[in-house]
């Protein structure tokens, strides 16, 4: 975005953004201040300030440059976590609807070629209230459809599920194009097949003779789309109702809202399927949109045009009270996290590095100031006396202005935490309702296919040699239907495996007996047998989901005389489900658990299924008692933010307690390995109390993370290290800098690593240093520091020669006792200092400027 249309931009949304506005006041007000600063100064001391007064001028408009870029930082991150969060609620709502309705596609496929429906259609069997009971059954399984119907070719109603509804001639050409259909036809209108209802979703296929293969008539599911719509609704919209959600169609019209009073079904809306950030205007009301359209479900695209919307009103959006994502977290967490700022979030990182520049900056013009009204002064102090009132008002106000800028990017760091957080949160929710979902599927499949009469038939027979032909038969036309699972296996009342998918090699092998008293045990087709998720020899030994189900004699329900069981393929499904949340990024993982942590499945190579997944803290305890629970913790070794959600169940799946197994969704987000406290704290940050009026002035700094001085009567000024330009390094020097152009003059002095110098040793340069010139006799040399930190006095008695060993012993002269002896400060030496960089060019055979 260019620099127009950031502004438009900010001046477009800041005043809804109250919090932001007051902190842009306050920023104003400081830079007010400054003015006043050099004001003061020009009219008080305008001798002793014209070397400062540039400098003064310089940061104050760099000030101001930061207080834009932070102001517009936080407008675009406060935009960023609306839309952000709206995004996910739309994605997340329409994903699971696509996926749900793919469910619906295998069904009627299968629901089709139901031998005893076929023979019902076909006039084999005229028993239309057992066709009507097998329908309902298979209703009250799948609870998302509010009717089953069988059509004849003309559109005749042969019987529905619902005994209520009229049974009548269709004349929607649904029937026609059903019957001229290669496969299953989707439809979205009203329709005669559902009266009363202004639109129905209807799902149809042609149905065959059992016999000839003739098409004899077309089966119609009709999906509870209101019920469901309500449902993700309520489980994805805003619950404080800050926010619409919509289900639009391909013309951009509302199909569904969230709140039909506020945006009714049937008008067109804007939408904004880019993510761009400017606001869309609707019915007089400017909103923030995110737009959703779904790439489809394992080749299924969904109905066509089909998309779902937030919509967050402007003059809301920004209203709800900040989630405090950082209070409960120990100061070294919260540092630690930030010193990681860069990777996580370039711009909050960009910030903090001009905000440091600034306070350098600020301290840098002090100090010169300091410095250079001691090497000018005169015997009797009176331009120091004038000066230093003007060097103090510029600390404060230095002080006030880096106060500031960190609380406001102490609060923009607050809202990227908590967007963090907030994405992981819904992630994990998202995990554990696809999870659900999914289950639900499973644990109904096997209940009705337990139903066919094929199965019952021949399981029944036991004469029929041909009944593990026949069942096999069926077994894979229907896991071509369902291709979610590795494997279906049928099993006779002693639990001899006599039909699978895949590999035959399982017949005649048997079912566990535990599982196989257990299927005995169901009292009626509408219970099921869940096995634990674990290693299972139906799935080559890898661990798995498998649901059984009883299959009952024909003719004598109480008996059971086999079973159903169905493989869930977990490791490819599982796998796909996790992966699909966290989209491949690097920094985050997502892992199904046990509620003792063990792993069902993980993104994470290095856990496999069975693997103890340890998680600082109690999230695991915390969401399973509650339901979920995010927080920023330390996991191996990393800064994580961190969710976790409990399958809580989807219509009746996980009704009966103890059934299911338990199971968590983990969503783990890293941001960089933890921080020890000495990587934390800046060196040398320790204040140094001001203890005599008269004394020798020393200038202090800090060089390889000590406290060092040096006499302040050989101190030029500081310059920033940013102005150096590097140089091969043969002679100790790094780099050459030009002292001078400030003054219109060229002035170019070799700058040395002060720190390696101290330490003897190679280290990270620190780019953002500062660069001390040293002159003693003829000789102008520039030396790197980590930072300048005061200009002091000392009582002589304060100080004592050195002449221990060490880092640093040939440069330094003396010890400082400060803060009343509490404090130790090495005073280096400039005569040594040059000495030992006169002794390296000597060798190099290379001269100083």
């Amino acid at each position: 975005m260019n620099h127009e249309a950031n502004k438009q931009a900010v001046d477009t949304l800041l005043p809804y953004m109250p919090d932001v506005v007051q902190r842009q006041a306050a920023l104003h007000e400081l830079h007010q201040t400054w003015r006043l600063i050099e004001a003061s100064a020009k009219m008080n001391c305008p001798s002793e300030a014209r070397l400062l007064l540039p400098a003064v001028l310089a940061t104050r408009t760099d000030l101001v440059q930061l207080e834009r870029d932070l102001i517009a930082n936080m407008v675009a991150e406060k935009v960023r976590q609306v839309l952000g969060e709206a995004a996910t609620r739309a994605q997340y709502a329409l994903e699971l609807l696509v996926r749900n309705l793919f469910e619906r596609t295998a069904d009627v496929g299968f629901l089709a070629v139901d031998l005893d429906l076929c023979r019902f259609v076909a006039g084999q069997d005229p028993d239309r209230a057992a066709a009507q009971r097998r329908l309902a059954a298979y209703r009250d399984k799948y609870t998302v459809y509010d009717d089953i119907l069988l059509l004849a070719l003309d559109g005749t109603m042969l019987v529905r599920a619902d005994p209520d509804a009229p049974l009548a001639c269709s004349s929607d050409p649904l029937v026609a194009a059903t019957l001229a259909a290669p496969g299953y036809l989707e439809t979205f209108r009203a329709s005669d097949l559902r009266p009363g209802q202004e639109r129905a979703l209807l799902y149809s296929q042609a149905m065959s003779h059992p016999d000839t293969g003739a098409v004899i008539g077309v089966l119609c599911v009709s999906f509870h789309f209101a019920h469901e719509l309500a449902a993700i609704f309520t489980a994805y919209a805003d619950p404080e109702g800050r926010a619409n959600m919509l289900l639009l169609d391909a013309d951009d019209r509302v199909v569904n809202s969230a709140d039909p009073l506020w945006i009714a079904p049937g008008v067109r809306v804007p939408v904004n399927l880019d993510g761009t950030t400017a606001p869309r205007l609707f019915a007089g009301r400017e909103y923030l949109v995110s737009s959703f359209a779904s790439s489809g479900y394992q080749g299924y695209p969904g109905p066509p045009g089909w998309k779902t919307q937030v919509m967050v009103p402007l003059d809301l959006a920004f209203r709800r009270p900040p989630r405090d994502a950082a209070s409960r977290l120990a100061p070294d967490m919260l540092q630690g996290l930030l010193s990681h700022a860069r990777s996580f979030n370039p711009a909050l990182h960009a910030l903090m590095s001009s905000v440091l520049g600034a306070t350098q900056a600020i301290k840098r013009i002090v100090w010169n100031g300091k410095v250079t009204s001691i090497r000018t002064g005169s015997g009797d102090g009176r331009e120091a006396q004038r000066l230093n009132p003007v060097l103090d008002e510029i600390t404060e106000t230095g002080e006030r202005s880096d106060a500031a800028f960190s609380q406001s990017i102490e609060g923009l760091y607050q809202t990227v935490l908590a967007s963090s957080l907030q994405a992981a949160e819904f992630t994990a929710q998202l995990l554990v309702d696809m999870l659900d979902r999914s289950l639900y599927e499973r644990a109904n499949d096997c209940r009705w296919w337990a139903l066919a009469g094929l199965l019952r038939q021949a399981l029944a027979d036991d004469d029929d040699g041909l009944r593990g032909e026949r069942i096999g038969s069926l077994l894979a036309h229907i896991n071509g239907l369902y291709t979610v699972y590795s494997r279906l296996v049928v099993y006779d009342r002693h639990g001899r495996i006599v039909a699978a998918t895949g590999s035959q090699d399982l017949i005649g092998s048997s079912i566990a007996d535990d599982t196989l008293r257990a299927v005995a045990a169901l009292r009626s087709a509408s219970d099921h047998v869940a096995q634990a998720f674990g290693p299972s020899p139906l799935y080559d030994g890898r661990p798995t989901f498998v649901y059984h189900a009883a299959i009952r004699h024909p003719e004598r329900e109480a008996s059971v005389i086999g079973g159903i069981g169905i493989v869930f393929d977990s490791a490819v499904e599982l796998h796909n489900m996790l992966d699909s949340s966290v989209a491949g990024r690097a920094d985050m993982h997502a892992f199904l658990v046990g509620p003792d942590g063990r792993v069902l499945s993980s993104t994470d190579t290095r856990y496999a299924a069975g693997a103890l997944l340890a998680l600082d803290g109690d999230l695991l305890d915390t969401a399973a008692q509650h339901g979920r629970a995010a927080r920023i913790v330390v996991h191996e070794g990393q800064y994580c933010v961190a969710a976790c959600a409990r399958a809580e169940g989807y219509r009746e799946f996980r009704a009966v307690a103890g059934r299911e197994q338990d199971v968590l969704s983990v969503v783990l987000q890293t941001f960089g390995p933890v921080r020890s406290r000495a990587e934390l704290e800046p060196p040398g940050q320790v204040r140094v109390r001001a203890e005599v009026e008269q004394g020798r002035d020393y200038a202090l700094f800090v060089a390889g993370g000590a406290l060092a001085a040096l006499d302040a009567a050989v101190v030029v000024e500081a310059l920033p290290f940013a102005r150096v330009k590097r140089a091969p390094a043969s002679s100790g020097a790094i780099g050459i800098l030009d002292a001078g152009p400030d003054q219109g003059r060229r002035d170019f002095v070799w700058v040395f690593d002060l720190g390696r110098m101290v330490s003897g040793q190679a280290r990270a340069l620190p780019a953002d240093g500062q660069v001390i010139l040293v002159r003693h006799g003829a000789s102008t040399i520039g030396l790197l520091v980590d930072d300048v930190h005061s200009v002091q006095q000392f009582a002589p008695e304060a100080w004592s020669p050195f002449g221990g060993m060490g880092d640093g012993a040939a440069l330094t002269v003396g010890l400082i006792k400060a803060n009343g002896g509490e404090l130790l400060i090495q005073e280096l030496s400039a005569e040594r200092i040059l000495a030992q960089v006169f002794a390296a060019t000597r060798e190099f055979g290379e001269r100083l400027p």
